[in-house]
């Protein structure tokens, strides 16, 4: 294990005013995102969708890496070129999806674990290593309810992520680990923070245990916010200062750096909620917020639908939207980009319109 060069790279990864495109779709999900714009879902049309994304002009100055699926790994361009090949003339870093998708703990459970993708995960990670994989993926799932989560849903989980993660840093390559704490349900803020925290530290002490470098892993993470179904929205500052609360008493001050999912939440409010985290970094009005105070790490992005939504209905699948689609992806990256940095403002959307999906799409 090169703890060096994993520290290195995991660096890149969280470059300031970068963060990672999660490309990496399973096809039953591809296809719930090309039945929005009534596009069939064969293998030719994932190609061409990813080409949209991947091949968008300047995408380098925003994104650092990104994670793609088993099939994407494996394809070219239209013009011949591999997928991989692109991202490296850009300066992106390739990653890969590893784990296997989840799966019922017990019988009837709605909790979930993907303890099967452990099986032959060695030699996968040895093969994405050739195939100029630098980075990899796991995402476990963690539900709330007011049975949920169990004390060993948390331990299975975390149990999974310190076990691949540290098979990832054997084979040379930087884990991100993602315990997502979904945000289905109606629970409150309160709740949404207290699930991350004890999620948290189920994680990082396994993660220790199993001896994985910190400095060489990327935490891919859930905001503290209140559930979908509440009826509550709260402010960007209310997440903000909840999440980083508990990243405060949680988080080892080696970890490399934070990426966060945004699991459902619109284009814009990912966007908004990421430039909270980031604000007392950079001086408002000449004097900084002191929201976050000093971190250790970066906290940036690893977004997919709230990266792709405006670009995807932009592109419907036909050649004569790809330049516009690209151009609606390149702003929504521009714009995490000023978050990640504490820069973005809404009145930077100004030219697009965020619909009630939270899609951007040029006017």
């Amino acid at each position: 294990m090169n703890v060096t060069e994993l520290s290195k790279i995991a660096k890149q990864m969280v470059a300031p005013g970068k963060g990672i495109l999660a490309a990496d779709e399973s096809m039953p999900t591809v296809g719930k995102r090309f039945a929005s714009i009534n596009l069939e879902n064969t293998e030719d049309n994932r190609r061409a969708f990813r080409e949209m994304l991947l091949t968008s002009p300047g995408e380098g100055q925003y994104i650092s890496g990104v994670i793609l699926f088993d099939e994407t790994i494996r394809q070219k361009t239209s013009s011949g070129k591999s997928f991989v090949e692109v991202l490296k003339s850009e300066g992106i870093l390739p990653g890969i999806k590893v784990d296997q998708g989840i799966k019922e703990m017990a019988s009837g459970s709605v909790e979930k674990v993907t303890t099967h993708g452990l099986t032959g995960l060695a030699e996968r990670l040895a093969e994405y290593v050739a195939l100029g994989a630098k980075f990899a993926k796991w995402r476990a799932v963690i539900t709330i309810s007011d049975t949920t989560p169990t004390p060993a849903n948390i331990a299975q989980n975390a149990q999974d992520l310190a076990q691949y993660a540290l098979e990832c840093q054997k084979a040379g390559l930087v884990p991100m680990v993602e315990p997502e704490v979904l945000l289905d349900g109606n629970h409150s803020l309160q709740a949404s923070a207290k699930v991350l925290e004890q999620t948290l530290v189920a994680v990082f002490d396994e993660l220790k245990k199993a001896g994985v470098a910190p400095e060489g892993v990327i935490l891919k993470s859930s905001m503290a916010i209140s559930g979908k179904d509440s009826g509550v929205k709260d402010t960007p500052t209310q997440v903000a200062k909840t999440t980083i609360d508990v990243f405060k008493k949680v988080l080892p001050a080696e970890l490399a750096g934070v990426v966060f999912l945004s699991g459902g939440q619109s284009e814009v409010q990912a966007t908004a909620n990421l430039n909270a985290m980031n604000q007392s970094r950079t001086p408002v009005n000449g004097t900084a917020m002191h929201l976050t105070g000093d971190l250790p790490w970066p906290l940036t992005f690893s977004y997919a639908r709230a990266l792709q939504d405006g670009a995807t209905k932009t592109w419907k699948g036909l050649k004569e939207n790809l330049q516009a689609a690209q151009k609606v992806f390149l702003h929504r990256a521009k714009m995490n980009s000023l978050a990640s940095q504490g820069k973005y403002t809404e009145e930077l959307e100004k030219g697009f319109t965020a619909s009630a999906g939270g899609e951007a799409t040029q006017d």
